[in-house]
């Protein structure tokens, strides 16, 4: 029998990179024998794994007992212990390269993501453009493990069985003969963000003849949410309220995702959920598409030729606020039907 391989990787954030990790994650064990892997990352980020049982998580504070450069050391020393072969650090920021040279100088092979700032930055210029598709996000992590010595093909990558519903889904008195449409209207920048004005016109039509699910977080999107609750019979908004293992699993038994450029397009996309994604400021090209995913709305680049704008959707140039509007609630809601 071959000697087990332990493989451990750093990423810590933002949550939609972290579950870009989990297709990734199923070749890796489904490929190579005798691998064991450690998953370095944020706490509030492990229900995203809990489909992995042998997946190992460990979850650094940052804020407290491994904040600064002697925290980060105090990390290593924990990280050590556990005898990894082989890092792969498929973050690249400022604590994970002082984790890699940690480990470099312990003569532990380790290995980084390439993150193609080059090609990024030249996709991103505001007048001298380069529109060619990047790396998607996944093929980079698969890049790491490649360099590492494991085999991995994604394009094998097979789902898993869906989860069965949450118990606090079950409490939601919901018609048999309707299809469950989530929607999760928000993302971190305003640039990504669909005019709620729009969106509302989709889930006021949406909700006529199929149940919606809304997401969302913190008290100014859930003030939204109830917002639409109240005005519509068959907008749910009961998601507000789970923990989010649970809203994980409702998430993989939806019909269908509508969703920014954000985390949820991804945690839907994990579970073979179709995703419609809304792109503002930012574009597929940038290599940030949910998994298997091509339901692509888009901002007219013949109004708005600057976009993208940049990789994360924090850059709003001057008369740009509007661009959004181009992609029309009746666009939104045919495609969802489509998929339906």
């Amino acid at each position: 029998m071959a000697k087990q391989k332990h493989l451990m990787i750093f990423r810590f954030s933002a949550m939609g990179d972290v579950a870009m990790l989990v297709p990734v994650l199923r070749c890796l064990y489904a490929q190579n024998q005798n691998i064991q892997i450690t998953l370095v990352t944020r706490d509030r980020f492990a229900p995203i794994f809990k489909e992995f049982s042998e997946l190992q998580l460990m979850t650094p504070d940052f804020a407290g007992t491994h904040k600064g450069i002697k925290g980060l050391y105090r990390l290593y020393k924990a990280l050590k212990q556990t005898k990894p072969h082989r890092i792969a650090d498929i973050h690249h920021n400022l604590r994970s390269r002082i984790l890699r040279l940690f480990f470099r100088l312990s003569f532990i092979r380790v290995k980084a993501i390439d993150k193609g700032y080059a090609e990024r930055k030249r996709l991103t210029h505001p007048t001298k453009k380069t529109m060619k598709p990047l790396t998607p996000q996944h093929y980079r992590y698969v890049e790491v493990f490649s360099r590492l010595g494991f085999a991995l093909d994604v394009d094998k990558h097979e789902f898993p069985i869906k989860p069965g519903l949450p118990k606090s889904s079950l409490e939601i008195d919901l018609p048999a003969d309707r299809k469950w449409i989530g929607i999760a209207p928000f993302a971190a920048h305003p640039g990504k963000v669909y005019p709620l004005d729009l969106m509302q016109k989709v889930v006021g039509y949406l909700q006529q003849e199929h149940s919606v699910f809304l997401f969302g977080h913190g008290p100014k999107e859930a003030a939204q949410i109830h917002v639409w609750a109240k005005a519509y019979p068959h907008v749910i908004p009961n998601a507000l309220e789970m923990p989010f293992s649970d809203q994980l699993d409702l998430i993989a038994n939806l019909d269908v995702m509508i969703s920014m450029d954000s985390a949820n397009g991804h945690l839907a996309a994990n579970f073979g959920v179709p995703v419609i994604t809304l792109w503002g400021m930012t574009h597929p090209f940038l290599g940030f598409s949910a998994f298997g995913q091509n339901n692509h709305l888009l901002v007219d680049r013949e109004k708005f030729p600057k976009v993208p704008t940049s990789a994360y959707g924090k850059t709003m140039p001057k008369g740009y606020r509007d661009a959004m509007r181009t992609i029309s609630p009746e666009e939104v809601i045919e495609m969802v039907l489509e998929k339906i």
